[in-house]
């Protein structure tokens, strides 16, 4: 199935943690620190929303840093991804 989001709507992907540290040493899923990064999927056409016009900003393979509460999850051919609006993106990751 394939998400074609509508307006100011971003589709993204939360990239995965990684099981260990820098140093190598395995990390248990309570002591990791969860990550708000995320990569772009989809992303809707703009438009008007509230009356303002809204020019997307990012695109599709940005990695992105996004409100922690932001959003409705979705699991989509078994695939966990989040829609967002684009206001909830903070910053683009380079």
């Amino acid at each position: 199935m394939k998400l074609r989001p509508l307006f100011d709507k971003v589709v993204i992907k939360e990239l995965k943690e990684e099981e260990t540290n820098k140093n190598g040493i395995f990390l248990p899923s309570a002591a990791k620190e969860k990550q708000d990064i995320a990569t772009v999927v989809a992303v809707g056409n703009g438009g008007v929303v509230d009356g303002k016009k809204v020019d997307m900003v990012v695109k599709v393979g940005d990695k992105v840093l996004f409100s922690k509460y932001a959003g409705s999850k979705f699991t989509i051919d078994g695939e966990e991804v989040t829609v967002i609006s684009q206001s909830d993106i903070l910053a683009i990751v380079e």
